[in-house]
């Protein structure tokens, strides 16, 4: 059982680079983020390192994770790339490093050893991997020596992944939730409109709320303004009725908003 203990919701960065990208990260820390998202395929981890410096906060407290691209994952390009990490981050450790996707170079034996290894060489405090299955997160369990911190996964009203915060919970790992508010796409949704009329709060809200609620899951929502930073923290702190979980949880559409075999290059 790993030992991580995640802030309740998350900054995810995926989109942003330059500047945009360093006020946002400055802007979420200096609002109460700790935990900050980034990727090598981002292609944001200086932009990401210079929004942590330039915020009046202390780094010890900032959960930083980034993820090993899938072209990377062979074991010497695994190792290689992850200390590249953390140059571009100006950063001498990471709290989280995820196996981004299992595709294109994954080979488990051989990116497992790899991320082993990181974390027995101090390079992240936690090993974790991103959009397993179940299966793949039995197989990873039985090769890997650390435990499995994460698991991050598009985890929205529409898509809720039962099994996967099943297993998270059970197994004692964190299931990390990007696109939380399915990419604006689920807002029109009846079910979410009718729980923000009764709290007269906005179907964001309502997404990000119902996320924290559920055991195992933590959000990552993206937010390039500190308006919409102050808003997903306010949601945070949103408190729903078990009628409103009942309601959301009741939503019969279900549906994947990020195609996988796309994602991988384009997330």
């Amino acid at each position: 059982m790993s030992d991580l203990a995640l802030p309740a919701i998350g900054l995810g960065t995926s989109g942003m680079t330059g500047d945009e990208c360093v006020e946002s990260v400055r802007a979420a820390l200096e609002t109460g983020y700790r935990h900050i998202d980034t990727a090598q395929m981002y292609d944001n981890e200086p932009a990401v390192g210079a929004g942590i410096r330039l915020a009046d906060v202390d780094r010890e407290d900032v959960v930083l994770a980034s993820k090993v691209h899938p072209e990377n994952l062979a074991y010497e390009d695994a190792k290689r790339t992850a200390e590249e990490s953390l140059v571009r981050l100006g950063v001498d450790r990471l709290d989280m490093l995820y196996v981004h996707w299992p595709t294109n170079a994954y080979e488990a034996e051989e990116t497992l050893r790899a991320m082993d290894e990181l974390h027995d060489a101090g390079v992240t405090r936690h090993v974790c991997v991103s959009n397993f299955t179940p299966e793949l997160l039995d197989e990873a369990r039985d090769i890997l020596d650390a435990d499995i911190a994460a698991n991050q996964v598009e985890c929205h009203p529409l898509l809720p992944q039962d099994e996967l915060r099943a297993d998270a919970a059970e197994d004692g790992h964190t299931l990390v939730g990007y696109a939380p508010l399915g990419q604006g796409k689920i807002f029109d949704v009846p079910e979410l409109q009718q729980v923000a009329e009764r709290h007269s709060t906005s179907p964001a809200a309502v997404c990000i709320a119902w996320a924290i609620r559920k055991d195992a899951l933590v959000p990552i929502p993206k937010a390039s303004t500190e308006e919409h930073l102050e808003a997903n923290v306010a949601a945070s702190r949103l408190e729903l009725t078990d009628e409103d979980m009942a309601t959301i949880d009741g939503i019969e559409e279900q549906r994947r908003l990020i195609d996988p075999d796309r994602a991988a290059w384009n997330q």
